[in-house]
């Protein structure tokens, strides 16, 4: 995976060098517009922002990136619809609820806006229009979590879902579940670390049983989750994974006071889809599949490498 991933990234740069030595002119007229439904100060989604900044700057376009607010479906496909109307010479959308968003996506498409998915629908991008998702199958990636940690021991766990209908995320808990293959409770959280911690206390409280939680976000789920177990005493007792990286999870990971993170690389989610579009609307260029970004398990081996990386908001 990391080869294939390898060989695009060189393939763009050797594209936009012939670009470059045939003197063809920066692009700056090409705008691409991104509509997420993570917003840029999430931990996670400023590294998607920085892909997508770091996109535009080498292949020379301008680039909007735009969020709701909050998780809001109703918002972000109001987001989608001012998009379209704003011509933009790519699109690039996260697509958490298909049936939400997928009208002002079908839009875009039908509009000639180049649609480009990234991170969630990968199962329903295609079938929108899109031209290729770039991110992981949130299902498999969660089941090869379920098995890695059912391996480790685990037979207990709480899933810690802080975007409960977030079909990405639903798919993770139900991966993490059929790999697992012990008791799995869903346990809903907001995007608040206070409350996550206050709620994974009091459920390690009412179970004494629970020995492994599946965090489904390394900043806001995954640490609150660490300092809950720490808490109740339990820390290397219980163990903690979770998808996605911070430099605190990983030091824990290092530590050996959590089991592992899923790196989906979501750096490439935002940096590739901008590389492609732009190569699209300057030479009708563009890869033949959707790109798997992830998933890859950071244990402990690999854990101390990518902490610089992910203090630098890359990793």
């Amino acid at each position: 995976m990391k080869s294939f991933l390898r060989k695009i990234v060189l393939g763009v740069a050797v594209v936009s060098a012939l670009g470059a030595a045939s003197g063809v002119a920066i692009a700056q007229d090409i705008n691409i517009i991104a509509v997420t439904h993570g917003q840029a100060n999430d931990p996670f989604w400023s590294v998607v922002k920085n892909g997508v900044s770091a996109g535009a700057k080498d292949a020379g376009v301008s680039i909007d990136y735009r969020a709701p607010e909050t998780f809001d479906m109703v918002a972000m496909s109001q987001l989608i619809d001012a998009a379209v109307n704003q011509k933009p010479a790519g699109l690039i959308v996260s697509i958490p609820d298909s049936s939400a968003l997928g009208p002002s996506i079908k839009k875009a498409v039908a509009a000639g806006i180049p649609v480009i998915s990234i991170n969630s629908g990968s199962d329903v991008s295609k079938s929108l229009g899109a031209l290729l998702h770039v991110g992981q199958d949130e299902y498999s990636a969660g089941k090869a979590a379920g098995e890695k940690l059912k391996e480790m021991g685990g037979k207990v766990a709480i899933c810690v879902n802080q975007e409960v209908g977030n079909v990405s995320l639903d798919q993770r808990c139900q991966g993490f579940s059929d790999g697992f293959a012990g008791s799995v409770t869903v346990l809903p959280v907001s995007n608040d670390p206070a409350d996550v911690r206050a709620k994974v206390k009091a459920a390690l409280s009412s179970n004494a049983a629970i020995d492994t939680i599946m965090a489904l976000g390394a900043s806001t789920a995954g640490e609150p989750s660490l300092a809950a177990v720490a808490d109740a005493g339990m820390t290397g007792k219980i163990k903690v994974a979770t998808f996605d990286l911070s430099a605190d999870f990983l030091k824990a990971v290092a530590a050996g006071d959590a089991a592992f993170a899923i790196d989906q690389q979501q750096f490439l989610q935002g940096y590739l889809p901008v590389v492609f579009l732009a190569n699209y609307a300057k030479y009708g260029l563009i890869p033949g599949g959707n790109v798997p970004s992830g998933p890859n398990l950071i244990t402990k081996e690999k854990a101390a490498q990518v902490v610089e990386l992910s203090a630098k908001g890359i990793r």
